[in-house]
């Protein structure tokens, strides 16, 4: 029995190749991120049922301040330990101790001189005290373990699955035990402070390194450097990805700001955190193989045809069962966000299917190729953005959003990501073009099935996401029978780096 516990414990625990150890944390990372997501998409489920959507607003305002603030002086400093070929960093984790900490003492005391101004600015006056209150995670932020670097570094996703997961939970376990108690906006703030504040106490249980305030200039100033362009891509990045919610919260109100981050955050979520997990995991292993451009190119375009094959049909899928899921699951309330949803989900699996690039990018040392297309986003965007939500409230919004992206940012940063590992367009648009092909499958039966039969909002969502899956596999299936798409021989890779 031992022996059989020790061997599971070997089977999943990432060691072996790099390739081994890619898809093992591959698994934990899945693992972190979807337990991680489930238990916050159920607590919001929870609190729009109980909380109104003003609430959410005013909760937005206040992560959109925090985010803005840590966006404006994010100095890159985890990049560029991970970045480093050594593997051992202890000699820089001191100085990085003490930037975060400087830097997170420097945020809290912006926040709280700043709130009422902010507040002021989108003319929510309420919004004041959660934002002095909320800014108490970037305290913890800045004081928590350097080590836990380590976790991502050594591929040692197994202990990054704890450090994440047991957030989600006490964000849980907080919002809607205080909503149950009084519905009100503070649900959201405490549980979000409780999840920094967990993960400040587990940063120094996790890891037996315990910093000091010793501080290396020369060592700060190669971290820093590494990480200039780190700055610039988070400040752009924050521009083109929250600048549209505080323009929607500036222009319009709280509670249409609410409509308008929830539906983005459900769009988005399941497609691009199915991304971001990759891109987590391929950074590191990107960064190993660096000097072998054959290999590098590889491993993107199976990364993408991976990526593809899942988040197509999630994101169509979203786009179809929104005007079933939306009242059935969060309420009546909730409906204005119907159109805007669905809009988004198209956003969502851009999102997916080019946010692999930057990892690569910032491998082979070229993270301002970030910093420079996220400006070049935001100056699109800043120029459509106001006549669009004037005209079509956050339909509008949404839909500059998505076209932006679609033209002309999709075409450049594929252009982009196959010259830098020395290969050609046509190699990456291949990868989109099958999952493409089987997700519109899916989507035009159901959508001509809907219009068939009609359901109640309950009972049409819980048959469209089987039927729905079924389509696509089936379709999926027939493609790769007839026109060699690969997708097989991918999934029996993830599967034989499990096995080693």
């Amino acid at each position: 029995m031992k022996d059989r516990i020790t061997k599971l414990i070997q089977g999943v625990v990432p060691t072996g190749s790099v390739l081994q150890r890619t898809v093992k944390s591959g698994i934990w990372v899945s693992a972190t991120k979807l337990s991680s997501r489930l238990m916050q998409i159920l607590m919001l489920i929870v609190l729009a049922r109980l909380l109104a959507p003003k609430d959410f607003g005013i909760m937005g305002i206040a992560l959109l301040t925090l985010s803005g603030l840590n966006r404006f002086t994010e100095i890159g400093l985890n990049a560029a330990l991970i970045q480093q070929k050594a593997t051992n960093v202890d000699d820089y984790l001191d100085t990085t101790w003490c930037l975060e900490a400087g830097r997170g003492i420097l945020i809290v005391t912006g926040l709280f001189v700043l709130a009422p101004y902010i507040a002021s600015f989108f003319d929510e006056p309420t919004a004041t005290v959660p934002i002095q209150v909320i800014a108490l995670s970037t305290l913890f932020f800045g004081f928590r373990n350097p080590a836990v670097v380590y976790f991502k570094k050594d591929l040692a996703f197994h202990k990054q699955f704890v450090y994440e997961t047991s957030g989600g939970f006490i964000q849980f376990i907080v919002g809607v035990s205080y909503a149950l108690v009084s519905p009100t906006v503070w649900a959201l703030v405490f549980a979000s402070v409780a999840t920094s504040a967990n993960k400040f106490v587990l940063s120094y249980v996790m890891h037996e390194y315990r910093p000091w305030p010793s501080f290396d200039i020369e060592k700060a100033k190669e971290l820093i450097h590494y990480g200039k362009w780190i700055t610039g891509s988070s400040i752009v990045g924050f521009l083109y990805s929250e600048g549209d919610d505080a323009f929607v919260g500036w222009l319009l109100t709280a509670t249409a700001l609410g409509y308008y981050q929830y539906a983005y955050r459900i769009a988005d979520t399941p497609s691009s955190e199915v991304s971001g997990v990759i891109s987590q995991i391929t950074f590191p292993a990107y960064s190993r193989l660096q000097d072998d451009m054959d290999a590098l190119r590889s491993a993107l375009l199976e990364t993408l045809r991976f990526t593809s094959f899942v988040t197509f049909p999630m994101a169509f899928g979203i786009a179809l069962v929104a005007p079933s899921f939306v009242p059935a699951v969060l309420g009546p309330d909730w409906t204005p966000m119907i159109t805007a949803m669905q809009i988004l989900a198209l956003y969502g699996l851009l999102h997916s299917i080019t946010r692999n690039f930057g990892a690569v990018w910032k491998a082979l040392g070229r993270p301002d190729y970030v910093t420079k297309l996220g400006m070049f986003r935001v100056l699109c965007i800043a120029a459509l953005i106001w006549p669009a939500t004037a005209r079509w409230g956050i339909e509008g919004t949404a839909l500059v959003v998505v076209g932006v992206y679609v033209f002309p940012m999709l075409p450049i940063d594929v252009y982009l990501a196959a010259k830098t590992v020395e290969g050609r367009s046509i190699q990456i648009y291949r990868e989109y073009a099958y999952p493409f092909v089987a997700a519109s499958v899916m989507f035009a039966t159901l959508w001509y099935a809907r219009t068939l039969v009609e359901l109640s909002p309950l009972v049409e969502f819980l048959a469209l996401v089987p039927a729905g899956a079924a389509i696509y596999i089936v379709t999926a299936v027939v493609l790769e029978r007839q026109f060699d798409w690969g997708i097989e021989r991918n999934i029996r890779m993830v599967v034989n780096g499990i096995r080693g």
